[in-house]
């Protein structure tokens, strides 16, 4: 950096066409990037938070690269490396074209993007047509071999920045094929994710806001956010580039999804849920399902902020925790029991050995003395599977001191119901259900499907012995998720299994923003181990939870 440097004006280009400029000072570095404390901010997350600085040299600028991705510098791509850039040279920082001002440029003047496109005129890169996306991504594969690019020791930034800089020579060289004013980094960054990525699903795993993603053919993708279901404008270029995603989730795992085995069940890297179903089982193209989850789990004090039960319900369910009391949750699909399940196991004892037994890892047990066990699906031979009933017979010869199930849905549940009964109380599970009554019946109906020939009066007795609590979870049309009974099992009564509720909630209307409105109600039914809160000190002298 030369401090004697005439000032410099840098030019930046927004993708909607609108300039604006920034001087370089003479004394210092400017800051370029995504966070607000940068002194040029580029508000795009194809931009990285401190993406580069720009320095006053003689004849134009100094640019050094600090990003994840690199930075376009006329045509090349600079990564991690500083640069001397002269008045006119592009600079591209994702979807922003930048350039050094020459001595006589008007600072307000606005200047045509270097990369040719129109300025003042967008169009969202949607419209490029699949054909077109197609092509392009042909021109990628003849230039570059992606299969031994991959292959080879190139780091993942580098590999991205060497595919990036290739797009950006083919869509310039296909400028006649696109459509006028289309936003061409937008391109870019949809095919090298792609290329080398999830393609427009990396996108929506970036976004914390989003909770699943559903895509229903290659070009219908649909999200939750905050409980309520919305299509997104995202889609693939087509079936194709759909299975060839999938291919990049079944590879590493060393699986595989075809023709002769059209269902998947998988996990991303960062413990995310994967559903696959293909042609010609998904008459529309191949259906993907993900379930994301939060990289924080949550506590019992989130679900009270979120309204999904009151503190009074939270203390009472830690405390039963606590005092070892065998739960299961229950509720429908997407309701929100594994997250509940995770909330309520952060109050084991940290002292105690826990084994949890899951289809697929979603549990997040922050205890020390956890043992994880995942069950494993069959090989390409259709041998190796082992079961998740496999798991809790085995899980008994390790000692545990409770065991956490993350589902129940065959005739494990037998299993797990004499786990719970023989030494092993404080134990929990999930099961899909519609209430607390029709709960206890499908987990008879599970339990008979281990094969043992038992009679239904046994197993129903078992259950009683062996369940305390059931604790159901609704989510509702406005996309909130509420716990709306809380029961104990009372023994068997009249040849069933009877339950009384604790807590519940009932709904008493719709808001004018079509939003569900209820209360929480304690029925005034203490449980049958009340003592048991005495003796370890969670009563006070009231009768109040503390």
């Amino acid at each position: 950096m030369n401090s004697m440097c005439e000032p410099v004006m840098l030019a930046i280009a927004d993708p909607d066409g609108i300039t604006r400029t920034a001087p370089v000072p003479p004394d210092a570095s400017l800051s370029i990037g995504r966070d607000p404390t940068c002194e040029v901010v580029l508000p795009s997350p194809l931009v990285s938070r401190r993406h580069a600085l720009a320095s006053c040299a003689d004849t134009g600028i100094v640019l050094t690269d600090t990003s994840a991705n690199g930075t376009l510098v006329g045509k090349a791509v600079v990564l991690g490396q500083s640069v001397a850039v002269a008045p006119g040279t592009p600079i591209g920082i994702g979807p922003y074209r930048l350039w050094v001002m020459d001595g006589g440029a008007g600072a307000s003047a606005p200047t045509p993007d270097p990369d040719g496109s129109r300025p003042g005129v967008s169009i969202r890169s949607l419209e490029v047509s699949a054909g077109v996306r197609r092509e392009l991504h042909r021109r990628l594969i003849a230039h570059l071999d992606l299969v031994k690019l991959e292959r080879s020791r190139m780091n993942e930034h580098a590999l991205r920045a060497r595919v990036r800089l290739s797009l950006q020579e083919i869509v310039k060289e296909a400028d006649h094929l696109l459509p006028i004013g289309v936003d061409r980094q937008a391109i870019v960054a949809e095919l090298t994710d792609e290329a080398l990525g999830l393609g427009p699903l990396e996108a929506l795993l970036a976004d914390p806001a989003v909770s699943e993603i559903m895509v229903i053919d290659p070009r219908t993708i649909y999200v939750e956010r905050g409980g309520c279901i919305e299509k997104t404008e995202l889609r693939f270029t087509d079936d194709e580039s759909v299975r060839t995603v999938l291919e990049r989730i079944v590879t590493p795992l060393g699986r595989r999804i075809d023709e002769s085995a059209p269902l998947l069940d998988a996990r991303l890297r960062d413990g995310s849920r994967v559903n696959a179903v293909i042609p010609p089982l998904a008459l529309r193209g191949t259906s993907i399902t993900i379930r994301k989850f939060s990289k924080k789990p949550w506590s019992a004090e989130d679900l009270v902020r979120f309204g999904s039960l009151t503190p009074r319900m939270a203390r009472f369910l830690e405390r039963s925790v606590r005092v070892r009391k065998n739960v299961i949750i229950t509720g429908g699909t997407g309701s929100g029991k594994t997250t509940l399940l995770n909330v309520l196991s952060a109050s084991i004892p940290e002292g105690e050995r826990i084994v949890t037994i899951e289809d697929s890892a979603e549990l997040r047990l922050m205890q020390p003395h956890v043992v994880p066990l995942e069950a494993r699906p069959a090989n390409m031979e259709g041998r190796g599977e082992i079961t998740i009933r496999q798991l809790v017979k085995n899980a008994m010869r390790m000692r545990p001191d409770r065991v956490v199930v993350g589902e129940c849905r065959g005739g494990e549940a037998l299993d797990m119901l004499q786990a719970m009964n023989t030494g092993h109380d404080g134990s929990m599970t999930t099961l899909h259900a519609n209430n607390p009554p029709e709960a206890l019946k499908r987990l008879e109906t599970l339990a008979l499907m281990a094969g043992l020939d038992l009679p239904s009066r046994a197993i129903r007795s078992q259950i009683a012995e062996s369940v305390h609590l059931i604790v159901h979870q609704n989510r509702f049309a406005d996309g909130t998720r509420r716990i709306t009974s809380i029961a104990e099992v009372a023994g068997v009564e009249d040849d069933e299994v009877a339950t009384r509720e604790i807590f519940g909630y009932r709904r008493t209307g719709t808001a004018r923003d079509g939003g569900v409105e209820g209360e929480f109600y304690a029925t005034g039914y203490l449980p049958s181990y009340l003592e048991d809160f005495l003796i370890h000190g969670f009563v006070d002298a009231d009768g109040d939870l503390l």
